[in-house]
């Protein structure tokens, strides 16, 4: 589109932003807009730790454990649409775990270390629009794209684990809850399968995530000029010392922060 036929509303802002002056042209492009998102604080308490035929032998045996670590391992969606409200949807979410144990077990004092497995799933609602456009490209002409269902899509950091125990597993299920997919029982050595636990860990997890809806749209934006790189590659054969000489002093790794806390 030329300068001259660029909406005014576009060329307002730009020129508000101080950018008429490299302002070319507006162009469309493709990408993915979200129209809902969340942020949530879990705290997900008591958690049955799952363990492979090789890592429940030493739990059955163990006197004490010590949780060291938790880290999300996978996460799978499902979306659906809420029948009694259009343009909301609920998104179902399965979070895998992988919790790495100290076991101890009585007469000795170094632990041995095994892994286990966590499941936990949470439902949310969002606002998702409403479409029904089916797409088709050639990157994959076999494919169907249906807009009919947007895309949610979630973030979350490694959980902290707040509290553990070490409990018997009488009348404990023997299987997660969830059926575990294949590429996160290749993460773990042994099998889930056929596992009858004496005992087992709980584990009190607290997550942060961010929860978002999207759909692909196109969109009008100002386009400035191509992006040429101004700095001339490095071809990695100054002499080492030299270049250790030319890093930055990291001051802020020796003195602490200068900012006062924030009491609230």
């Amino acid at each position: 589109m030329p300068l001259s036929d660029v909406p005014n509303d576009v060329a307002t802002r730009a020129r508000d932003n101080g950018a008429m002056t490299n302002f070319m042209e507006a162009v469309s492009i493709n990408t993915d807009r979200i129209y809902d998102s969340c942020v949530d604080r879990d705290c997900i308490e008591n958690l049955q730790v799952f363990f492979t035929t090789e890592g429940q032998p030493l739990i059955d045996a163990a006197s004490s454990v010590r949780v060291k670590r938790a880290e999300v391992v996978a996460a799978y969606l499902d979306v659906e649409p809420v029948t009694f409200n259009r343009g909301f949807y609920s998104v179902e979410m399965t979070f895998y775990f992988k919790i790495c144990i100290n076991v101890y077990t009585t007469g000795t004092v170094n632990p041995a270390q095994v892994e286990g497995l966590c499941v936990s799933q949470k439902r949310v609602i969002l606002y998702g629009s409403e479409g029904t456009v089916k797409t088709f490209s050639s990157d994959a002409p076999d494919v169907c794209y249906s807009g009919g269902v947007p895309t949610a899509t979630v973030q979350a950091v490694d959980p902290l684990v707040l509290a553990f125990s070490l409990v018997g597993a009488s009348g404990m299920p023997t299987e997660p809850i969830a059926a575990i997919p294949q590429c996160v029982r290749d993460m773990f050595d042994g099998s889930f399968d056929s596992v009858t636990p004496i005992n087992t860990v709980l584990a009190t997890l607290g997550m942060f995530s961010i929860v978002q809806m999207e759909r692909p749209v196109q969109i009008m934006v100002p386009s400035y000029d191509f992006v040429v790189p101004d700095r001339e590659c490095n071809d990695s054969t100054d002499d080492p010392c030299e270049l250790f000489r030319r890093l930055r002093f990291p001051t802020e790794e020796f003195f602490p922060p200068c900012g006062e806390a924030d009491d609230t």
